[in-house]
């Protein structure tokens, strides 16, 4: 090779341009639906990443304006369930490595600078499982069984898809390949209020929980109803030390059995209705 090519391939191989031509680029995606008061603080947590792509259900607030404003890539689609909605994001996006968040989190600088070295270091795992802290009335949750929470949320597309679960859905990587552990947090800001929480047990996770059961075959006997909320109790406030979260903890262990004592109050009204 004459000194000239060389010269030139020099050149190139620390020039800034090519350089980030080389540089593997990611897409940050995102799913909503009347998120206007979550969605800038969402998207401006991942500024640094290539692309933002907001998939938005139907919102009738600011959320699709806010996020357009914000440098976001707004599209247009139907609620198809969570996993699937997910997974629709996915495959819009523009690059095959996808940062995947909610609305209501955000990507602390920690974890951004964590990721990005992750990312310059070429390893080669299939996705990173990232801890998850939330944010409950105020105060960051550390016990009670809520962190870290690890969530599989930087992956690579091509080599696993989201589970179709229609309730708690996760990205699943295929068989054999390898994940990793990143240890900075992603914030998750979780319930403002008491009425908050209230609500999203009873109009989400209770019933689509006894769903879930049902759809498997699942049965609540009159016991399991009256046990197993005082069980989810002890365990998440004593065993998890939740009672170490202040009053937060004490609040999160009750709804928690709430939660338990609802979804299989209403699954055993499924069987119940379905045997008449």
């Amino acid at each position: 090779m004459s000194p000239a090519v060389y010269r030139l391939a020099a050149l190139f191989a620390f020039s800034p341009k090519f350089a980030k031509i080389l540089a593997v680029k990611i897409s940050a995606v995102i799913i909503t639906l009347n998120e206007e008061k979550n969605i800038a603080r969402a998207i401006r947590s991942v500024d640094w990443a290539d692309e933002i792509v907001v998939v938005d259900s139907g919102s009738t607030d600011g959320t699709k304006e806010i996020a357009a404003e914000l440098g976001a890539r707004v599209i247009e689609q139907e609620w198809l369930g969570f996993g699937r909605q997910k997974q629709f994001a996915v495959d819009a996006a523009a690059n095959d490595l996808i940062f995947s968040l909610d609305a209501d989190e955000e990507a602390t600088k920690a974890l951004a600078e964590e990721i990005r070295t992750t990312i310059d270091n070429g390893k080669a795992s299939a996705g990173y499982k990232i801890p998850r802290l939330a944010i409950y009335a105020g105060r960051a949750i550390r016990h009670g069984g809520w962190y870290p929470d690890r969530q599989l949320r930087l992956f690579d597309r091509r080599k696993g898809h989201w589970s179709q679960d229609v309730i708690h859905e996760s990205f699943r990587v295929d068989a054999g390949m390898a994940v990793g552990d990143l240890k900075s947090d992603l914030l998750h800001f979780t319930c403002e209020n008491i009425n908050d929480h209230a609500r999203m047990i009873q109009e989400r996770y209770a019933p689509l929980s006894a769903s879930a059961m049902y759809a498997n075959g699942k049965k609540a006997s009159v016991l399991k109803i009256a046990a197993a909320p005082v069980f989810s109790f002890v365990r998440d406030y004593i065993l998890r030390a939740g009672f170490l979260d202040g009053p937060q903890g004490l609040i999160i262990a009750g709804f928690g059995a709430y939660n338990v004592f609802l979804k299989n109050a209403l699954l055993w009204q499924m069987h119940r209705g379905h045997e008449r």
